[in-house]
C-alpha cells in the first residue's frame, strides 16, 4: 500500500452533506481529512451503511472509513475510488489463520477488504490501526473499484460472484467448493475481531 500523501490535496468546499461534516470537524483539505479518518480508532460501527457514522461513534472499520472519504472525494470532484479487495488471510497476516486453513482444507482463507485507488496509487485508511492484523496487505486475488457507499449486502453478492468467477477458477483453488470457502470466511471475520480486541487491550493507555 502507498503512503497518504500520494493522494491528490485540495480545499473542501460546502459541496454537500459529507464534505459540510468534514468541515464542522474543522477539517478543511482533503489529505486532512484522510489523515484524521486514518488515526480515528479502528472499531466496528454500528451501521456500515451510514456514511457519517465514524463521527458520531469516534471509530471506524476499512468499510466506514473508505466510504466516508470515498463519498467526500465524489462531492469534490477528485478522481479517487473506493476499492474492494479480495486477499488471501494466511497465518503471517492473522495469528490464528492456520488453524481454520487446517479445518477446511485450505491453504488461505480469502477475505474482504478495501481501500482507496488513486491513478497508480493504492491507499489504505486502516494500515496500521489495531484491526486484527500483523501487518498490512500486499496480495490481492481479486480487486474491482466500486461506489463510495456500495452496501454490505452488495459487497458481499460481489464477493460470492469474484469467487465463483475470479478465484475458485484458478489452478490454485481447484476442486475448492464455495460453501467450504463461506464458512471458513465465517470463522476467520470472527478470529479477525478476537484478534483486534487482544491488540487494542494490550495497547499502552
Amino acid at each position: 500500500m502507498d503512503a497518504i500523501e500520494y493522494l491528490p490535496d485540495k480545499n473542501i468546499d460546502d459541496n454537500g452533506p459529507v464534505s459540510r461534516r468534514f468541515l464542522v470537524e474543522g477539517l478543511k483539505t482533503f489529505l486532512m481529512a484522510c489523515r484524521h479518518v486514518h488515526q480515528m480508532p479502528y472499531g466496528h460501527n454500528s451501521s456500515k451503511d451510514d456514511p457519517l457514522i465514524l463521527f458520531d461513534e469516534g471509530l471506524g472499520t476499512c468499510t466506514t472509513k473508505h466510504m466516508a472519504i470515498g463519498l467526500l472525494a465524489r462531492e469534490m470532484g477528485l478522481p479517487i475510488d473506493k476499492c474492494i479487495g479480495i486477499y488471501p488471510m494466511t497465518e503471517p497476516l492473522v495469528t490464528g489463520a492456520d488453524r481454520i486453513c487446517r479445518e477446511y482444507g485450505l491453504s488461505a482463507i480469502p477475505v474482504v477488504h478495501c481501500f482507496l485507488v488513486y491513478d497508480r496509487y493504492r491507499v489504505d485508511l486502516t494500515e496500521g490501526n489495531l484491526n486484527g492484523k500483523n501487518g498490512p496487505i500486499d496480495t490481492f486475488l481479486y480487486t474491482r473499484n466500486v461506489a463510495p457507499d456500495i452496501s454490505e449486502r452488495d459487497e458481499y453478492r460481489l464477493y460470492r460472484q469474484a469467487l465463483k468467477d475470479n478465484i475458485l477458477t484458478q489452478a490454485d483453488w481447484k476442486g475448492v467448493d464455495i460453501k467450504t470457502v463461506l464458512a471458513a470466511r465465517e470463522k476467520a471475520l470472527v478470529l479477525l475481531k478476537t484478534n483486534m480486541q487482544r491488540q487494542q487491550a494490550a495497547a499502552p493507555a
